[in-house]
C-alpha cells in the first residue's frame, strides 16, 4: 500500500477527537494497510489515524508485549479499560511519531486492555500488564481522544518537551508533517 505523511505536534488532526467508524469500506481497508505500512517505514510501536490525518477511530499496533512475543494488528472503535496504579518509571521512555525524536517518562496504568473490532468485523480483544504494548494501548487511544502523551507528562517535563519542540524549529518552519520514507525519527 502507501506510506503516508505523519502529522506532527501543532497539526489540528492531532487536537480532534477522531469519528467513531461506522461502515468498513474500501478506502478503511487501504488506511488500515497505509497506517501498517507507515508504522513499520517509521519504526513505531503504533499509529493512529489521526497521526496520518485521518479523522477516524482506528489505530494499529507493532510492538512486544510483556513476555517479549512481538505483537501486531488493528482495531476499529476500540474501548480501553486501564489496570493497576498509574506508575511513573523513571526509566521508560515514552515517545511519539508526532513528536519525532524525543522521549520522556509519561505516567501510564501497569495495564491495559482494548476491545473492538477488526476489518472483518469480528470481535478483537488485546491486553498487556507491564509490556510495550500496554502502553501503546494507552498512547494510540488518546490519540483517537485528541491528546498527546504530552498532555500527561509532568509540568516540568511538559516544558522540556516544548522547548524540544521550539529548538528543532519545527513551528519556525511551519513543518506540520514528516515522511519516514524520507526522514528518521531523528532527522526531522
Amino acid at each position: 500500500m502507501t506510506v503516508r505523511p505523519i502529522t506532527m505536534i501543532g497539526h489540528r488532526a492531532l487536537e480532534q477527537r477522531a469519528r467513531r467508524v461506522r461502515e468498513v469500506t474500501p478506502e478503511l481497508h487501504a488506511l488500515v494497510e497505509d497506517l501498517l505500512d507507515t508504522n513499520d517505514a517509521a519504526e513505531g510501536a503504533g499509529l493512529a489515524a489521526p497521526q496520518v490525518g485521518a479523522r477516524w477511530r482506528v489505530f494499529v499496533y507493532a510492538c512486544p508485549d510483556a513476555e517479549g512475543r512481538m505483537r501486531r494488528g488493528h482495531v476499529l472503535n476500540p474501548v480501553l479499560e486501564r489496570a493497576g496504579a498509574l506508575e511513573l518509571d523513571e526509566g521508560t521512555i515514552e515517545g511519539c511519531l508526532s513528536l519525532p525524536g524525543e522521549g520522556f517518562p509519561t505516567a501510564r496504568h501497569r495495564g491495559a486492555r482494548v476491545r473492538g473490532t477488526d476489518l472483518e468485523g469480528r470481535p478483537v480483544e488485546i491486553a498487556d500488564e507491564g509490556g510495550v504494548l500496554a502502553r501503546c494501548l494507552q498512547h494510540e487511544v488518546d490519540h483517537l481522544d485528541g491528546r498527546l502523551y504530552l498532555d500527561r507528562l509532568t509540568p516540568a517535563r511538559r516544558r522540556a518537551a516544548l522547548d524540544a519542540v521550539r529548538d528543532r524549529g519545527w513551528r519556525r518552519a511551519g513543518r506540520l508533517t514528516w515522511d519516514p520514507r524520507e526522514l528518521t525519527q531523528d532527522t526531522v
